[in-house]
């Protein structure tokens, strides 16, 4: 009877405790930074009873997927709310709803006592070193087992080799079949026996090789000054993943002056502070690099107060075009119309930013010769368009790219 009491138990109770460490878990890693999970203000109001401050709870769950698009709809609460808390925006979640309601319930206890937080924070500490000790191995990795690999194939062949010319030797001894003995040669002089024995072999072989070392040579010479998938390790951890992926802050909120300059802008360490004077904790790494904001800025989050010992954050460039190449980001953002995961790749996926294209000449050149001029709504092009329309050669649905408006001109990009 005790054996059934017990299995019942661990059927009903391992769930309940399973459902109380995801919330946390969940809490931890996406409202902890603003919120309280007790009635305590932080940021943002505190998440116990926040279900019942709304009249329904489909509104309370599409305003923490997207607060922004909620407060279209003119809900009056929703609008009260962001004006209570100084029109502070938060972030949109990609949570479901099962997620959110999760959270609710869980900050409608007041939150995890304090062994199952610390349980919870045990299960985050392994998974996170599950995913450091889980990395793939870079290609580097990958040729000294190759090389491994290969040594053990060439010690196998060995072997085998002496094994069959003994078993040779007692089939000829059985037989009576009296070898004579092969004169002794160097290393050396048994190669260069062999290659003169199997000269097409030997010639197909050098010409192989030819190949193989000039193309080798090619590649060198083609990737001198190229840096795709350069990702250098800056002094502060800043996840684009998690600021313009999950949070959704675009790219030109810190980057502000790409619409308007040539050069689009290392934002500096008072755009951190517009959020993380009041989001002291992230949900990686905690206080750690926020604090590295601070100590920059000589910051004292605890009177919110400047010191006068300010320094400069030493980021490390990651794109880099040589001196004489002239390359205009408002030209390429505000009128060419471009995105900028077309050069920068998928930067709202990127924990650490990498150089994602190659940045040639010839990756230049092609884009100019594939992409169009985007004529619609852009009034820098406004009269070379009426131009192109009234051209004789132009015919319905042609495709005007930007190598027909001197995009190949070599003084275009170099001076």
């Amino acid at each position: 009877m005790s054996l059934v009491f017990t299995i019942l138990s661990m059927v009903f109770l391992l769930p309940s405790q399973g459902f109380s460490q995801d919330a946390a878990k969940l809490f931890k890693g996406n409202c902890a930074s603003c919120h309280k999970p007790t009635t305590q203000k932080l940021v943002g109001p505190g998440l116990q009873g926040v279900r019942s401050r709304w009249t329904d709870e489909a509104k309370l769950i599409a305003w923490v997927k997207n607060s922004q698009d909620f407060l279209k709809t003119g809900d009056s609460y929703a609008k009260k709310l962001f004006a209570d808390y100084g029109n502070s925006v938060m972030p949109a979640f990609a949570l479901s709803d099962a997620e959110i309601i999760a959270i609710v319930d869980w900050a409608d206890k007041g939150g995890d006592a304090p062994a199952a937080t610390e349980a919870t924070d045990s299960a985050a500490g392994a998974t996170t070193s599950a995913g450091e000790g889980g990395e793939p191995a870079d290609s580097e990795t990958y040729m000294y087992i190759l090389l491994g690999i290969a040594a053990l194939l060439l010690i196998l062949i060995s072997v085998l080799n002496t094994v069959k010319k003994s078993l040779q030797s007692l089939v000829n001894e059985k037989n009576g079949v009296i070898v004579e003995p092969q004169p002794h040669r160097s290393p050396y002089q048994q190669a260069m026996y062999w290659a003169s024995q199997n000269k097409k072999i030997v010639a197909l072989a050098g010409l192989f090789l030819t190949v193989w070392v000039l193309k080798l040579g090619w590649d060198g010479l083609m990737g001198v000054g190229v840096y795709e998938g350069y990702a250098p390790e800056q002094p502060i951890k800043f996840s684009h993943e998690l600021h313009a992926g999950q949070n959704k802050i675009a790219c030109v909120y810190c980057h502000s002056s790409v619409e308007k300059s040539k050069h689009a802008n290392i934002p500096s360490a008072n755009v951190c502070m517009n959020c993380h004077a009041y989001i002291q904790q992230g949900p990686k790494y905690g206080s750690e690099e926020i604090s590295k904001i601070y100590a920059a800025l000589d910051y004292n989050p605890e009177t919110r107060s400047y010191g006068p010992n300010q320094k400069p954050i030493k980021w490390i460039r990651v794109h880099s075009l040589p001196d004489h190449v002239y390359f205009n980001h408002s030209q390429h953002v505000t009128v060419g119309k471009l995105e900028c995961a077309q050069c920068h790749g998928p930067i709202d996926s990127m924990e650490v930013v990498r150089q994602y294209s190659p940045l040639t000449m010839g990756w230049c050149i092609n884009c100019h010769r594939e992409t169009a001029v985007q004529w619609e709504g852009n009034e820098y092009y406004e009269e070379l368009h009426k131009k192109f329309l009234e051209d004789s050669d132009y015919k319905k649905g042609d495709v005007f790219t930007v190598e027909k408006i001197g995009g190949l001109e070599c003084s275009k990009c170099h001076y």
